[in-house]
Formats: structure tokens, sequence, C-alpha cells
């Protein structure tokens, strides 16, 4: 069992974590409203943030690489954990892009930021702004499904594998260079 071994994880930077934490609150927020029910409103302004925050973590993972796997990490693990990420940006970006494109086709519905401020519709054509429905839809399925596994992961190397991973992206830590 890999826990038995001593393991230092190299953490991620602060703002890493922040990032991580504040848009995966938002992202679980969203996907309660989206598939559960409440506020639209709401649902569109917390889209709306997860769009610009995941622009600031992009730039920020650029500036900042994020610390490498540990070397007993297996290969097949490391490539599901990339592909897994890169499905996340992935779905970050075009969540909140086809949420934006549906209400700008409808331009029934209001668009703000909490009431603070209006967000300007889209220019596009009703067709996009149904493909962007039909998008914003399954992709919400497959959001809820990617953290479903990105939890699964999380609680596997926590508590089967007891490896230290979990500790890279945990507040409250130093981070080690």
């Amino acid at each position: 069992m890999r826990g038995t071994r001593p393991f230092h994880a190299q953490r991620y930077s602060r703002g890493a974590i922040f990032f991580h934490w504040t848009i995966a609150l938002l992202v679980l927020v969203n996907l309660w409203i989206g598939l559960v029910g409440g506020s639209m409103g709401v649902h569109k302004a917390v889209g709306i943030t997860v769009l610009v925050l995941t622009a600031g973590r992009i730039v920020w993972r650029i500036a900042n690489p994020p610390p490498p796997l540990p070397a007993f990490v297996a290969g097949w693990e490391r490539l599901a954990a990339s592909w897994t990420h890169r499905l996340f940006y992935g779905l970050l970006i075009v969540l909140p892009l086809s949420g934006w494109a549906m209400v700008s086709g409808a331009r029934r519905y209001p668009l703000d930021w909490f009431g603070l401020f209006p967000i300007p519709y889209l220019p596009i054509t009703p067709v996009v702004a149904g493909a962007g429905h039909e998008v914003h839809e399954v992709g919400g399925f497959l959001m809820a499904g990617l953290v479903a596994l990105h939890v699964g992961a999380a609680l596997r190397h926590q508590f089967l594998l007891r490896d230290g991973i979990v500790s890279r992206m945990l507040p409250g830590g130093r981070r080690t260079r």
C-alpha cells in the first residue's frame, strides 16, 4: 500500500488552491440549481463568475505551473488525471458560454450579475442559441459525472492509498519547493 512510504507532497500555489476551491464551490452551487432547482438569476450570475474565474485560473496556471505528480503515480493514473483536468477546463469554459448563448438567443430573460450590472447578450441567432441549450444540458450532466469521478479519485487517494496526493490541494498548508 502506498500509504506506508513517507511522501511530502509538493503543494499547489495558494493562488491555484484559491481558484480550485472557489470554482469547485460555485460549480456545485450551479449543478444543484441546474439539476434540482433554484434561482436561474443566481445560476446565470454564478456561471458568468465561473467563466471569469476560469480565465484567471488559466492565466495563473500558465504563470505558475502545477507541481509534478510524484514518481510513484502510475502511468494510467497520470493519463486519467491529465484528461480529467482537460475536460474540466473545457467544461468550465463551454458551460458558461453555452448558457450565455442560450439566454442571448431567447432574449426573454434578463442577464445581469447578481442584480448589480447588466451583462450584454451575445449577438447570435436562435439556431445557435438552440445548439447552446443542447450543449449546456449535456455539458451539465458531463460536469456532474466528472465531479463525481474527481471526488471519488480524491477519496481513493486520501483514504485507500493514503499517499498524500490530496494534501497538495488542501488550503492551509505551506508550499514546498
